[in-house]
C-alpha cells in the first residue's frame, strides 16, 4: 500500500511538472525571440535555497524545493519574486518594460497558450490512440432481437438491419436514433438470405414519441 502511495504520488509530481515546465516555456521562448533577458527559469519555488541549479548565459536554470508551481524572472517585469527593485531604475533595451505592447503581450499569455494547445493535442492523441468503440451494423451476423414496438414496426427476431430509408448506418446503436430523429419511413432488413423492405406505418415514430414523453412526464411526476 505505502509502495502504490509512493508511486501515485510520483506520477502526479511528474505529471505537473511536465506541466509546469511547459507552461513557463510558454513564457521562457518568445522572452527570448524578442530578446528579453530571462534571469531564472525555475521548476517549482526556491525561497531561501534551491534543490539543483546551474547558469549557462544570462539565464539560471533550476529546481525549488516547494512543488506549488514554478516561474521565469524576466527583467522589467514583476513576477511571483516580486522584486521592485530593478522597477525604480530606468528601463533597460533588455528589459520587458521596454518592449513594444505587442511582444510584452506575447510573452504574457504564452504560458496559457501553450497549455490550450497541449489541451488539444492531449485529446487529440487520446481519441486518436483509441477512438470511438462502437458495434458496426455490418458485424450483427445474427441479425436483432425484437420487442412488443419493434414487432409492431414489421421486424422479426433474427432480422439483419440493411438500412434505413435506404442508407446504410454505420454504428448499429445510431439506428433507434434515426428512425426515431429522422422519423423514417422505411427498414431494409436481410430476413433468411432475402432482402425485405419494411414500410413503417405512418405516424407509428410521432405516437412513439408522444407516448414516451407523457411516461416521461408521469415518472417525474411520480418521483
Amino acid at each position: 500500500m505505502a509502495t502504490e502511495i509512493l508511486v501515485k504520488a510520483g506520477q502526479l509530481i511528474l505529471s505537473l511538472s511536465i506541466l509546469v515546465v511547459l507552461h513557463e516555456m510558454g513564457h521562457f521562448i518568445p522572452a527570448k525571440l524578442f530578446k528579453t533577458r530571462v534571469e531564472k527559469f525555475y521548476l517549482f519555488f526556491d525561497p531561501w535555497f534551491s534543490l539543483f541549479k546551474f547558469k549557462k548565459g544570462e539565464t539560471e536554470y533550476g529546481i525549488g524545493w516547494l512543488p506549488l508551481g514554478g516561474y521565469v524572472k524576466i527583467s522589467g517585469m514583476i513576477d511571483e519574486s516580486m522584486d521592485k527593485e530593478q522597477m525604480s531604475k530606468p528601463p533597460e533595451p533588455h528589459e520587458f518594460r521596454s518592449k513594444p505592447a505587442w511582444q510584452r503581450l506575447i510573452i504574457m499569455i504564452g504560458g496559457v497558450t501553450v497549455n490550450l494547445i497541449l489541451g488539444f493535442l492531449i485529446y487529440t492523441l487520446i481519441l486518436w490512440h483509441w477512438g470511438e468503440t462502437y458495434l458496426p451494423t455490418k458485424n450483427v451476423k445474427y441479425g436483432i432481437a425484437t420487442d412488443s414496438v419493434a414487432q409492431n414496426i414489421g421486424l422479426r427476431d433474427g432480422d439483419k438491419i440493411l438500412s434505413v430509408d435506404g442508407k446504410f448506418i454505420e454504428n448499429f446503436a445510431s439506428i433507434p436514433g434515426e428512425l426515431i430523429l429522422r422519423e423514417a419511413k422505411s427498414i431494409q432488413v436481410d430476413r433468411d438470405g432475402q432482402q425485405v423492405n419494411i414500410a413503417i406505418p405512418e405516424g407509428f415514430i410521432a405516437q412513439l414519441i408522444e407516448k414516451k414523453e407523457k411516461y416521461s412526464a408521469f415518472a417525474c411526476l411520480r418521483w
